[in-house]
């Protein structure tokens, strides 16, 4: 394996740590799955339809001297998420830091929201996290050591009309990420949340219109005077995923000072 020397890397404090970071294929979940492999860590990726795009990031992955391995799950279904957990556990032998990074965005207005859209909401954004940690938390236990992680998003807080069904979502990552960390706190198991704020990430321009031109003014707001980048995610997910941690059912708003509480 080439070594941290050879490539000129910094230290890497997730050496012989497995980080399995799902919704891994682009945007935050790519920054935040070759950020822990930048790190030493092996990664487990995750997708659900486009596995070209995932074994793009595993070559990434592995160039920076860390395994990777692809686990295709859709993870609204319990069955596939522990298929993809076991998958994961067999070729690595541990998995130590478990991040929930999959959800959806839609605009509906709230008596335009079906039973349907409801639950698909839902289950994309809150049952997935909530699938992902019951399939790992065991094997944390046992092993007295984990790092449970939920990308939330700025909507959870500082709610929006037309997408109830999105903010409560991502508010109850965060419920569910406290539930968690009192629950495993004994067994050396941390869980926070992350609620992201504007990233520079992909975006659709039909569900996103003109939003370039509109954060374009939103930076001139912001301290730091920039957008966020799947980098920031991943520092953030790194800090969490330390150790030894004292910080386990906290929120992080990572928004460049858009918003202070």
């Amino acid at each position: 394996m080439t070594t941290t020397a050879d490539q000129g890397l910094p230290s890497r404090p997730m050496a012989g740590r497995t980080a399995l970071v799902t919704g891994s294929g682009r945007n935050l979940g790519r920054g935040i799955a070759l950020g822990f492999a930048r790190a030493g860590a092996d990664v487990v990726l995750n997708g659900h339809r486009d596995r070209e795009a995932l074994e793009r990031v595993a070559a990434e992955a592995r160039a920076l001297g860390v395994r990777a391995h692809c686990a295709m799950a859709d993870v609204t279904d319990p069955q596939q998420v522990q298929a993809m957990v076991d998958e994961g556990l067999a070729q690595f032998g541990r998995i130590d830091v478990a991040v929930s990074n999959v959800g959806l965005r839609p605009r509906q207005a709230f008596l335009d929201i079906s039973v349907e859209d409801w639950r698909r909401v839902i289950e994309t954004s809150l049952s997935s996290a909530f699938y992902l940690a019951r399939a790992v938390l065991p094997h944390m236990r046992e092993r007295r050591f984990g790092r449970i992680i939920h990308m939330s998003g700025r909507d959870g807080f500082f709610t929006y009309a037309n997408r109830a069904h999105n903010v409560t979502a991502k508010a109850g990552l965060h419920a569910l990420a406290k539930a968690i960390a009192v629950e495993f706190g004994e067994y050396n198991i941390t869980a926070n949340t992350i609620a992201p704020g504007k990233m520079d990430t992909e975006r659709d321009e039909a569900n996103y219109p003109n939003y370039r031109a509109l954060w374009a003014e939103a930076v001139k707001t912001m301290p730091l005077r920039r957008l966020g980048t799947p980098e920031d995610a991943a520092q953030c997910c790194l800090f969490l995923a330390s150790e030894p941690s004292w910080v386990t059912g906290q929120l992080i708003h990572l928004n460049g000072g858009e918003s202070m509480y």
